[in-house]
């Protein structure tokens, strides 16, 4: 019987067989997220909607100084994820290509956590906006379990490490470049997402609103294209 592969081999092989359709897919979630993330960063004062690290360590710091508000609000932002993930999990199939049924579920998330930024309701927003990130992270999911997660880029970062030592060693030469890539995403939709607070304030919801339906509608276009190829 075959070994089974670790488990952070197997996914960073599946990064690297992904089609160059997935991986442009991956890479504008990523952005997505990033901007999003940024958004969400200034609007709740220095929490995550797609880092749950993150949100883990300050609800952990919020909970040693006795913050009860601050950790109601990463505990919130966590339970969204997970729920989002359930919810993008759900509507997985082996069978058929679900895309633009998560896609068009993270858009109306967002667009929701748009409606609600604007009356005062930050947490309410934010947990709608971590609940559209769980469900990006299912996206690219292969046989109903994440192939890899969109918005782990501190796994990406791992990858990276340790994909230049052993294209040093004579492996692959460029296979870390797309776990680069897929960081690179996140970071540069983190510095839009900042640039258009710092000037749409809750507004610039709208645009990632935006961006995730033109994702939707693209991906819908798509199937319906594949769709009349296969049909005789």
């Amino acid at each position: 019987m075959t070994p089974a592969m670790p488990r952070g081999e197997e996914t960073d092989g599946m990064v690297r067989q992904l089609s160059a359709r997935r991986l442009a897919v991956a890479v504008a979630l990523a952005s997505l997220a990033g901007y999003l993330d940024g958004c969400g960063f200034i609007l709740l004062g220095g929490y995550f909607v797609s880092f749950m690290t993150g949100n883990t360590t300050r609800l952990a710091v919020d909970l040693s100084n006795v913050d009860w508000s601050a950790a109601g609000l990463a505990a919130a932002l966590i339970v969204a994820f997970v729920l989002g993930v359930m919810a993008g999990t759900a509507l997985t199939s082996p069978a058929s290509d679900r895309t633009v049924h998560i896609l068009a579920v993270i858009t109306v998330a967002t667009a929701a956590a748009a409606l609600v930024a604007g009356s005062f309701a930050p947490v309410a927003a934010g947990s709608l906006l971590a609940f559209g990130m769980g469900a990006a992270n299912t996206v690219l999911a292969q046989r109903q379990d994440v192939a890899f997660g969109v918005t782990y880029m501190t796994g990406a970062l791992v990858k990276v490490g340790q994909g230049i030592v052993r294209s040093l060693r004579g492996g692959d030469r460029w296979g870390w470049s797309r776990h680069l890539l897929m960081w690179a995403a996140v970071a540069l939709g983190a510095v839009a997402g900042g640039l258009a607070s710092s000037t749409l304030a809750s507004n610039a919801l709208w645009v990632g609103t935006g961006v995730a339906a033109a994702l939707t509608l693209a991906a819908a276009v798509f199937r319906m294209q594949r769709t009349r190829a296969r049909t005789p």
